[in-house]
């Protein structure tokens, strides 16, 4: 197995065995730093070795013994057990996947709603602190001051490694969800780096979207989720040249969609917009199938895009929600129309010196006919991403009006 291959078998078997060690256990934080020395372990012993038959196991056995080793405080006895953890035939463990489990105790009801996110970004999506931070937009070190906290929290409360019922059980699927959105975020456009997207990440938030629809198929926000992850993620390999620079959705070569994941998401959003309500991922999942109804970006149906934006606007109010409906605007009425919305987002500090907000402006002053503000605004946005894929089409959209 090459490396890459090991690498997502561990970000897949992880949360699971960090699951395994809670039901066991208990010590949120204590099992955590166990399960990453073991995949620590791994990560250096099986590329050279060879993946055991039962890698779980393997993993189960390691981390097992290492937590034990943490509880004892015995320095001896964990070199002895670190010298010969590969050696030792793992042990039974139950073949069940307790991630989902994990997923809702990382949403326990003691925690804030931005702790709950940080916490399940952190154990089980596999985000690094400095990634959580830059999501959150706080510096790293209280992000992992807030994940430390969380922890301290959870082991508090005392709670149990079992799946919540009725109304808490929905409270915390909520923030479940929107969790595994930001982790498919992070993965569909990198908030940093050299790569535009980070594909492991997407497959995660969908592997793990895909999971929690299994466990509850008729819930249409979950279906809506899954959705429009693989409705946008079909996209992917079209979004960059060879060379890595982005490519706008208008000039994607549809043809190159994933028809296959296009055709599973379309299905999927129709279902979900069957509920008798509608919710925010529902609306998402329609607009992007609306895009992928479209041959071509000339024949999208932007009045059916804008029309849903505003649904989705009156029900879930969000700045960047309003910046996207000034996009479908300015295709309906004229890029002044989507300028004068654009406006109405100055105010909100949400969005100052976003990029996005930037960009999006910079792209309609230069429809509207003014090269120089449009090459002022791509500059500025180009200055305030951490992406160096959108930083180099930013600058070469500057470079091409500027006056």
């Amino acid at each position: 197995m090459t490396s890459p291959a090991i690498e997502d078998l561990l970000r897949e078997l992880t949360p699971q065995v960090l699951g395994t060690l809670l039901r066991r256990h208990g010590q949120f934080e204590g099992c955590e730093d166990a399960v990453q020395e073991a995949v620590l372990a791994a990560a250096v012993q099986w590329p050279a070795e060879g993946v055991p038959d039962n890698p779980r196991g393997w993993l189960t056995t390691v981390a097992s013994r290492r937590l034990i080793d943490q509880l004892r405080s015995d320095h001896a006895r964990r070199e002895r057990e670190s010298a010969t953890a590969a050696e030792v035939p793992p042990e039974e463990v139950p073949d069940t996947d307790d991630t989902l489990v994990l997923l809702f105790l990382c949403c326990h009801p003691t925690l804030t709603g931005a702790s709950q996110t940080a916490l399940t970004l952190r154990a089980v999506g596999g985000l690094t602190t400095a990634e959580i931070a830059r999501a959150f937009l706080v510096p790293e070190a209280t992000m992992a001051a807030r994940i430390s906290r969380a922890k301290q929290r959870i082991k508090a409360a005392g709670s149990s490694f079992s799946l919540p019922d009725g109304a808490e059980r929905q409270e915390r699927l909520r923030v479940v969800l929107h969790v595994l959105y930001l982790i498919f975020n992070e993965g569909y456009t990198a908030s940093s780096g050299s790569e535009l997207h980070r594909a492991d990440l997407a497959h995660e938030a969908i592997r793990l979207t895909r999971m929690v629809h299994a466990q509850l198929p008729g819930d249409a926000e979950v279906t809506g989720l899954l959705a429009l992850m693989l409705l946008t993620h079909a996209r992917r390999e079209t979004r960059t040249t060879a060379a890595g620079d982005l490519v706008p959705l208008d000039e994607q070569d549809r043809k190159q969609w994933d028809r296959a994941m296009i055709d599973e998401g379309i299905e999927l959003a129709k279902s979900s917009l069957a509920a008798p309500e509608l919710g925010p991922y529902q609306l998402q999942a329609a607009i992007a199938a609306t895009h992928a109804d479209a041959a071509s970006a000339e024949e999208t149906n932007w009045a059916q895009v804008h029309a849903l934006y505003l649904i989705l606007e009156r029900i879930a109010p969000n700045p960047m929600v309003t910046l996207n409906r000034a996009i479908a605007l300015a295709e309906i009425e004229g890029p002044a129309a989507g300028l004068a919305l654009l406006a109405t987002l100055d105010g909100d500090a949400r969005l100052a010196g976003h990029h996005r907000l930037l960009s999006v402006r910079a792209h309609l002053l230069e429809q509207d006919g003014d090269p120089g503000g449009a090459y002022e605004h791509y500059r500025l946005a180009a200055k305030a991403t951490a992406s160096l894929a959108e930083q180099r089409y930013l600058e070469s959209r500057a470079r091409r009006v500027r006056p």
